[in-house]
């Protein structure tokens, strides 16, 4: 599985999705305009020594993702606000195969651009919130989605 961050700002959420992905063995895509230099001194000390230990790249650009990572090979499940299924749902779509699988979340201000949550509307999935609340911090969201897919694995390969 991949966790990939579209043009995330705050260096120390990326720090702590970072030590999360380390811990469980995900890899870490940053793509597109970053908010930190990846020498960050925050996004260093967020993520701790783990980054050693870390599957992880920078991709330039949106565009560039969307052409590495291709659809035809992988399967995109969105994380947004504007999602009309749960997340809790990723894992039962008939596409979801955890290999191929890359969860893919917008920045902290806006989240995903307008275009991509068109086009990939069908694949747009929500964490639920009261009504009115504007958004849950990303590392957190990261978090609940990648473990409730762990937990319904079993937790392969964890300890």
């Amino acid at each position: 599985m991949i966790v990939a961050l579209f043009e995330p700002e705050i260096p120390y959420n990326t720090g702590n999705i970072a030590r999360l992905c380390a811990i469980t063995g995900i890899k870490l895509l940053l793509v597109g305009r970053l908010g930190f230099t990846i020498s960050d001194k925050y996004l260093k000390r967020a993520g701790m020594d783990y980054w050693n230990y870390l599957d992880w790249c920078w991709i330039k650009t949106i565009e560039s993702f969307f052409v590495e990572y291709e659809e035809l090979t992988y399967n995109y499940y969105f994380i947004s606000k504007f999602g009309k299924k749960y997340y809790n749902k990723i894992i039962d779509s008939n596409s979801f195969s955890f290999d191929k699988t890359i969860l893919i979340f917008g920045n902290e201000s806006y989240g995903l651009r307008e275009d991509i949550r068109k086009k990939y509307e069908d694949r747009l999935y929500r964490i639920p919130m009261k009504e009115g609340m504007r958004s849950l911090n990303l590392s957190n969201s990261v978090a609940i989605v990648v473990y409730h897919i762990l937990e319904k694995l079993g937790f392969d390969g964890l300890t």
